[in-house]
């Protein structure tokens, strides 16, 4: 079995193809299930955001695994295969893993070095394990990748020069209608994002804070934590109307705030300034409030071409070579794995050989004194040791680099251990910059 990432980001696709992409609970549980039926695949998580939709899986072969994957992104998204295959990626085997702890990290989001990534892939995983997707190996990639994402904002600057697509929204509105201080904001939502937004926008300091939910019971409790004013969503357009700045991520399969909901908006603040910051995907705001006099419109677009301008920093730097030697390390403890039955069964018929011959030690020497029964016992067991030392040392060594499986087979044959299980990896064509 081998490890397959195949998907599209923001590094790969215009915004408008990952909303047609971007998955909700169902729809990412409908596109496991159908992955998971197929005999191809033993393993599947899907990761789905804002950023990104991707399929992680473990599979028989590469080429069966991108086409199935393939197949099932068009069949549960309906966009074309034609038109995926300009912009997804592939990533295999150690490529793959990298890719999963990188993400992880926040080193491939919109805005470099984000936590809420690390939610995301928990809740992905916890789904998966829920239908009974994920096995041991993507548990294990997942777990994995989790810890690498918690040492990088534990243990390195990370946190220092993130900055949030919530704070880049409220810089393009501080730029429009000046300090937050004097303004009244609105959060439209209290999910994850919109708590990072209240979040923020109450840490920050503003005139009033209010937020709107379809679900007034998440929006009372949100309020409570942030000192600000809950409101039900029949209440919207009144909401609207008092806000100087508008913030939505709400998760809706539709729009939230219509263009004519937004002219009345500003109709009844008698054409006073307003900024909208649209953070969800699909947009909860009409594209076309952005035409409306005195009012701005900030989308995950803009935003994305706003944090994507600077230069690596020392911190991204540092994040990244903590990636490189955790990828090392798990591909050394999972190659180490391959052969550790090989090596296990080794030790045990060197047991055996030794038990059975000081056995007949005790037979044909009854009368031997304790202190030299021992003696000989020792230097038993520490010949045998010296001799299993070079052997399980080097078919771990071997393992790393892909050697494993021959030397353990041949392990198993001179010593007669039984023949081992035949592993099969299809290999990836080279890259040529497409899909297949």
């Amino acid at each position: 079995m081998s490890l397959v990432v195949l998907g599209l980001s923001h590094h790969t696709a215009p915004l408008s193809l990952l909303e047609s992409m971007s998955l909700d609970p169902a729809g990412r549980h409908r596109l496991a299930a159908g992955l998971f039926a197929r005999d191809n695949l033993s393993e599947v998580t899907v990761v789905s955001t804002c950023n990104r939709t991707e399929v992680y899986a473990e599979s028989l072969t590469f080429h069966g695994a991108v086409t199935d994957i393939t197949d099932a992104l068009t069949e549960v998204t309906g966009v074309g295969r034609e038109e995926l295959r300009e912009h997804l990626y592939v990533h295999y085997e150690d490529r793959a893993i990298a890719h999963a702890f990188t993400v992880a990290c926040g080193l491939d989001s919109m805005a470099v070095g984000e936590a809420q990534i690390l939610g995301q892939m928990r809740t992905s995983l916890r789904e998966a394990q829920r239908a009974g997707h994920a096995g041991s190996s993507l548990n294990t990639l997942f777990q994995q990748a989790l810890r690498v994402g918690k040492r990088a904002h534990t243990e390195t600057g990370i946190d220092a020069v993130s900055v949030s697509l919530v704070e880049a929204g409220l810089a393009r509105a501080e730029r429009d209608l000046g300090p937050l201080d004097g303004l009244d904001v609105l959060v439209v939502g209290a999910g994850g994002m919109s708590s990072l937004a209240a979040t923020t926008v109450a840490r920050r300091g503003v005139r009033s804070l209010a937020i709107v939910n379809r679900t007034l019971s998440k929006a009372t409790r949100l309020a409570e934590r942030t000192g600000g004013t809950a409101r039900p969503l029949d209440e919207l357009g009144p909401a609207l109307a008092a806000a100087d700045v508008v913030i939505s991520c709400t998760g809706s399969t539709g729009v939230v705030v219509s263009l004519a909901c937004a002219a009345d908006a500003q109709v009844a603040r008698g054409g006073r300034p307003q900024a909208y910051v649209d953070l969800a995907l699909p947009h909860d705001v009409a594209p076309e409030v952005d035409s409306l006099n005195g009012v701005s419109l900030a989308g995950l677009a803009s935003l994305g071409e706003d944090l994507s301008g600077g230069k690596t920093s020392s911190e991204v730097q540092q994040v990244a070579d903590l990636v490189i030697g955790e990828v090392a390390a798990y591909l050394t403890s999972r190659a180490a794995e391959t052969v550790a039955p090989t090596v296990a069964a080794l030790r045990s018929h060197a047991a055996d050989v030794v038990a059975g011959e000081l056995s007949r030690l005790d037979q044909r020497l009854p009368d031997l004194d304790d202190t030299s029964r021992a003696e000989v016992q020792l230097a038993v067991h520490r010949i045998v040791e010296k001799l299993l030392h070079t052997p399980t040392v080097r078919v771990k060594e071997l393992a790393v680099g892909g050697q494993g499986d021959g030397y353990a087979q041949a392990l198993r044959e001179l010593f007669d251990l039984g023949p081992g299980e035949a592993a099969t990896a299809s290999v990836p064509p080279p890259r040529t910059g497409g899909m297949p």
